[in-house]
């Protein structure tokens, strides 16, 4: 099974997707977004079904309200349970700052420069080519579209202390909860980097119990992170980003998995980008078996795990306990 559907970075598509929300006061409905924003648009007239794409734009709309954007729903007056013709927008007033606040001529420079990096100018001609769509289908556009900034929210809790223990070269301490393990065990590390890797943070650092190198998954960190007074040299930080991606891409390399996606599902869409086509179906390659169980598990019979065996009875490990939970016969 070959991937056929477009390989657009899904970053690329959440900008289009804010940009076109954006850009109207009465919103879009779902229909208009899916026909007219680049990244939707390519994979619906690649023969994508309806249903996929209605499930990615739930999962984006998701991811940026995770990340601190606004999307207003709305739904029909009479019945705002009834979101079959909703609508979506984000509200430009949420962005506008209080009366307030005033900047030195040295930070309006800064911010201009910062601004125009989302000026009308930068958009890109997907994007551009998504305004013209909506604009011919008698939806007034806003342009240029000027003004925002994206607000990044992580949403782990020990991003703040860990990202302040690099800046102070400090060692930290955390517990941590392996999979399978019963009970988390404490960490004493000196954190290096931080590093985001398959939509998911990590903390990569020299682990002083173990006295090596190490990458934990901040998901997975149980409790407050606690910065202690110890420091380490700054220096040590120099390069540590590019050493840690290098042995995520190292491990995802030696760890691949074979699976059979049904074409035109939600599945095919989202593991394309990162899948190469076998003879049988098509390769993913994955870092973390658990956390790519759970994302294989998400998508239900849209997908099937050839191999390996242990990823394939970690799925239908999942698959089982929700089908317990629901009061289902495995």
């Amino acid at each position: 099974m070959s991937a056929t559907v477009s390989r657009s970075a899904p970053e690329e598509r959440l900008v289009n997707l804010v940009v076109a929300l954006m850009a109207t006061e009465q919103g879009l409905t779902k229909d208009t977004i899916l026909s007219s924003v680049a990244g939707y648009r390519e994979q619906l007239e690649a023969g994508a079904s309806k249903d996929a794409l209605e499930k990615m734009f739930e999962r984006d709309k998701e991811n940026l309200r995770g990340l601190g954007v606004p999307i207003e729903t709305i739904g029909n007056r009479t019945d705002p349970d009834d979101l079959r013709e909703a609508r979506y927008r984000v509200p430009t007033a949420e962005y506008s700052l209080p009366d307030d606040i005033s900047f030195s001529p040295a930070e309006v420079a800064l911010l201009n420069i910062a601004g125009s990096v989302w000026g009308s100018e930068s958009l890109s001609v997907d994007a551009r080519s998504g305004l013209r769509k909506i604009r011919a289908l008698g939806i007034p556009v806003d342009e240029p579209i000027i003004g925002y900034a994206p607000r990044i929210r992580v949403r782990d809790a020990s991003f703040p202390a860990l990202q302040r223990a690099i800046e102070q070269s400090r060692v930290v301490t955390f517990t941590y909860l392996r999979p399978g393990e019963a009970r988390p065990h404490e960490r004493r590390i000196r954190p290096l980097a931080l590093l985001e890797y398959e939509a998911r943070w990590h903390v990569f650092g020299f682990d002083l119990n173990m006295d090596a190198d190490r990458t934990f998954l901040l998901s997975r960190i149980v409790g407050d992170v606690t910065v202690t007074r110890a420091v380490f040299p700054a220096a040590l930080r120099a390069g540590a980003g590019e050493r840690a991606l290098a042995g995520l891409r190292r491990v995802a390399d030696r760890q691949q998995a074979l699976l059979e996606v049904h074409p035109g599902t939600e599945a095919a869409l989202r593991l394309a980008r990162r899948a190469e086509a076998a003879p049988q179906g098509i390769v993913v390659p994955y870092v973390d078996l658990h956390v790519f169980a759970d994302e294989l598990a998400s998508y239900g019979p849209e997908v099937r795990v050839v191999g390996p065996d242990d990823l394939r009875a970690e799925v239908v490990r999942r698959l089982q306990a929700t089908l317990h939970l629901h009061g289902g016969a495995a």
